[in-house]
């Protein structure tokens, strides 16, 4: 692996580690108003990541010129035809996404719904700034790190089906929620394909940013709607146990 992959690598997880330090600092600061601890955690958590995730991104670009620079494939897609697969890939993304999360609801018992994400989407509320780091800095990081780096090392040497498999697992792990791993291993699945299909990174960039930015607007904007539904969801369930019990 290139040098400079590995000081995204490390950036990439000091960012992430920074958290434990510099939320608490923040949270204590007299910088932020709050009517309780727990909203001013909260608070602190969003502004720190707008904070934490730009620095990272700045870092992250500069060790990857170089790379980018000479990064020309004469197979790489035409423009219109990345245009078409990173539109294409959003919307196949939605497409895997919604198995998976039925396959963890129906064969895993898993329950519905995120708790990451109704988590982000509580801190956006408060923190609006978050959502350019849920909707754009935080999908940019995390392609260039798990799809060009390490699914593009691991592609230059093994399949694609074990080099998929590996980087989108620990894209999964990434995110803290274990029990949704089926959930994000696919959509890594689907980036990594984008890569291979284009040749071109910011294809699965821009899919991953209309994905995220999709998800987190549906969830800030139709909340009630969706809770609704999810209650409902769950009384149906309810009675079709009652019925066959």
């Amino acid at each position: 692996m290139k040098k400079q992959y590995w000081f995204v690598i490390i950036t990439y997880i000091a960012m992430q580690l920074s958290s434990l330090v510099g939320v608490p600092l923040l949270a204590h600061s007299g910088f932020i108003n709050a009517s309780n601890k727990e909203v001013a955690f909260s608070i602190a958590s969003g502004y720190w990541a707008v904070i934490s995730f730009s620095i990272a991104l700045f870092f992250v670009l500069y060790f990857m010129k170089e790379d980018m620079k000479y990064s020309y494939d004469r197979h790489q897609a035409s423009i219109g035809t990345s245009i078409f697969w990173a539109i294409g890939g959003f919307l196949l993304a939605l497409f895997a996404q919604g198995i998976a999360a039925n396959i963890e609801v129906h064969l895993f018992g898993v329950e519905m719904g995120s708790e990451n994400t109704r988590r982000i989407v509580e801190m956006v509320k408060l923190t609006p700034a978050l959502i350019l780091v849920t909707s754009i800095v935080g999908p940019i990081l995390e392609e260039i790190i798990f799809r060009k780096i390490i699914f593009g090392t691991l592609y230059k040497k093994y399949n694609f089906l074990l080099s998929a498999l590996v980087s989108s697992l620990l894209f999964a792990v990434v995110h803290l929620e274990f029990e949704h791993l089926l959930l994000y291993a696919t959509m890594g699945f689907v980036f990594a394909f984008l890569y291979v299909k284009t040749k071109r990174i910011l294809v699965p960039i821009v899919a991953h940013v209309l994905m995220n930015t999709f998800v987190v607007a549906i969830q800030t904007l139709f909340a009630e709607e969706i809770e609704k539904m999810m209650r409902e969801a769950e009384q149906m369930q309810f009675v079709i146990w009652r019925l066959f019990s």
